[in-house]
């Protein structure tokens, strides 16, 4: 009786499942989105269909597949699988997924593929432990991250591993998955009669910014909320489409890969003297709620770095916004940041002086410690006098510049040249 009600448990649970885990793809034919990665005739999916395997990195957004294109993997190869949580798990649960993996290449000569999600919380000592039984094969392993591999996983495992980058879903995508799931009668909403407004489907697609998940969420909690007209039909109109996916989030992870990215665009923009998109992307990291003080600093870093001398009012005014970020704070700090970022990208732009800084550090590192010319040496005491020191120095003051040039860089370099003037900082 108990395997009855175990039964009619799990029916249960698969039907009231949340429509974006009832509407996971079972095969590649199902699969919509990421044809560069598991279209037919790439690498991917010929691996799979060959039953193959190797061991991968799946590195995209939330909601474009990595979980999904997992599964699919699973039911398509000769292969027992086995799904760790990246937040959850353990070394532990490590050690029972080896044991019975070894079990299985022993006892029934099967391949084990360990899925691990979210697989860049694993510290540093759980992928260590990993490592062996990837380099062995015990294990065949696909880890999911939303974050740059390069930075999250150690580099012996991914060395071992094919990172697959998943790209974030077009809203052509998005509108072909939510009609999927409008159309599919065991899974979907296909024997309920629900149907969009165009202009609904269009601010889902748009809103989701790429995520599968949260365009079939939107979708469910439309239809939940849409009581059907005298024909039984669910007709979801925008208003009721708008208010589900009200407050959606933006994707930005104050220490992840998109913070990076972001601000990234945001110093190239104000560097290319795009005002427009230097205001899109400070307002995009101030509205994900990134510090402001993060991108005050980065300013002063950019008046110096990429205005330099080209406008000398460019870094105290940089300084002046930073302070006043300090001490206004939010939200009125945002007038102090927009006024001063477009500032720097109207400003006339120099890299001078930070080129010829790096350039002449490469020499010190290159020469370590070149002697100092002799007349530059100061000579407090006799013998300095008796060696030369201060001997010839020309006191620069007294001198026109022409009459008191003198070496002022160690031999082995006194014919480098690091300063070069832009044209606009030339005299005419």
């Amino acid at each position: 009786m108990a395997d009855l009600f175990d039964a009619q448990l799990e029916r249960d649970l698969r039907q009231n499942a949340p429509l974006a885990d009832r509407m996971r793809p079972r095969n590649f034919d199902e699969f919509i989105g990421q044809d560069e990665v598991i279209g037919k005739g790439t690498m991917l999916r010929r691996a799979v269909e060959n039953d193959e395997l190797f061991s991968m990195i799946l590195w995209g957004p939330p909601g474009s597949g990595k979980t999904t294109l997992a599964s699919v993997i699973a039911h398509l190869t000769k292969s027992t699988f086995t799904e760790l949580s990246g937040v959850e798990s353990g070394k532990d649960d490590l050690r029972r997924v080896i044991k019975a993996a070894n079990d299985a290449r022993k006892l029934h000569r099967i391949r084990t593929i360990l899925f691990i999600d979210e697989i860049h919380r694993w510290n540093k000592a759980q992928q260590d432990a990993l490592l062996p039984y990837v380099e062995q094969g015990i294990v065949t392993l696909i880890g999911a991250t939303t974050e740059n591999p390069s930075f999250e996983v150690i580099s012996p495992l991914l060395s071992r591993s094919r990172v697959i980058v998943l790209k974030r879903l077009s809203p052509e995508s998005l509108a072909a998955i939510v009609e999927q799931a409008l159309a599919d009668s065991e899974r979907g909403y296909g024997a309920q009669k629900v149907s969009l407004e165009p202009k609904a489907l269009q601010l889902i697609t748009n809103v989701a910014n790429g995520d599968a998940r949260t365009a079939l969420n939107a979708l469910e909690i439309s239809m939940k909320a849409t009581k059907p007209d005298a024909k039984g039909i669910r007709k979801i109109p925008l208003a009721t489409a708008a208010e589900a996916l009200q407050n959606r989030p933006l994707i930005y992870d104050k220490k992840g890969d998109e913070h990076f990215n972001v601000i990234s665009a945001f110093i190239k923009s104000m560097r290319g003297s795009d005002p427009d998109a230097t205001l899109y992307y400070l307002g995009r990291m101030l509205e994900a709620g990134e510090d402001p003080l993060f991108v005050a600093r980065r300013m002063v870093v950019f008046a110096s770095e990429d205005v330099g001398i080209a406008d000398p009012h460019a870094l105290p005014l940089a300084i002046a916004c930073m302070q006043a970020v300090d001490m206004v704070g939010v939200p009125e700090c945002r007038i102090n940041l927009s006024h001063v970022a477009v500032y720097l990208a109207e400003a006339k732009k120099s890299n001078a002086t930070y080129t010829a800084f790096n350039e002449a550090v490469e020499d010190v590192k290159r020469t370590l410690n070149e002697p100092v010319p002799l007349h530059l040496r100061n000579a407090p005491t006799e013998l300095m006098k008796e060696l030369g020191y201060h001997k010839g120095y020309k006191y620069s003051h007294n001198f026109t510049h022409d009459e008191g040039r003198q070496q002022y860089l160690p031999d082995a370099l006194k014919d480098r040249h690091y300063y070069k003037k832009p044209k606009e900082e030339m005299e005419p």
